[in-house]
């Protein structure tokens, strides 16, 4: 991991932890868990939130006032908007992408779940997912959510990461393995 990811990561788990452990001891995971799914949403679908949440051009103030607005616009939970309104004072709202998957991560930990992150050549079908599902549960043994993204060029097969394992079996990978293998012979 290159150092700024790992630095972005410490300051966004140091965050998280806290939003987290407030929110269980205030029994809001749930609406915390739909309000991240909301905050997820608006930051893929907004280029301006983006660039707000990034830009060191925007003031401290302005940071602040408009993520304010934005989670009581969201009606996010009070401790999300109190977490939001600090990362905005010390200027670590470019950490909000970690923040979310962090949280994810803990809300899921906390409930025994466990993200996959599935690539496919074409979108899974839901009986598909659902097997998926089923057979790393049977694997990992704990309940996985499915995270599912289309890369096509991937010409078929899958790539599934649960935690730190992946399993390529990608009909690219394969060729590229194989024209590695055929290479060496040469």
């Amino acid at each position: 991991m290159s150092e700024p990811a790992s630095i972005s990561s410490g300051i966004a788990e140091r965050y998280a932890t806290a939003i987290f452990e407030i929110s269980k001891e205030s029994k809001s995971l749930p609406k915390l868990e739909a309000n991240l799914t909301d905050l997820a949403s608006a930051l893929a679908d907004s280029p301006e939130l983006r660039d707000l949440i990034s830009s060191p051009v925007v003031s401290r103030a302005d940071q602040g006032a408009a993520i304010a607005a934005i989670g009581k616009k969201m009606g996010l939970e009070t401790v999300l908007q109190n977490g939001l309104a600090l990362m905005a004072e010390k200027r670590r709202l470019f950490v909000l992408p970690q923040l979310i998957a962090q949280l994810r991560g803990m809300i899921a930990e906390d409930k025994g779940e466990v993200t996959a992150d599935v690539v496919s050549a074409t979108e899974l079908t839901k009986a598909q997912a659902d097997k998926l599902a089923k057979t790393l549960k049977a694997r990992v043994g704990k309940d996985v959510n499915i995270n599912a993204t289309v890369d096509e060029s991937l010409i078929g097969g899958l790539i599934v990461k649960v935690g730190s394992k992946m399993i390529d079996t990608s009909i690219r990978s394969k060729l590229a393995s194989l024209q590695n293998a055929m290479k060496e012979v040469g």
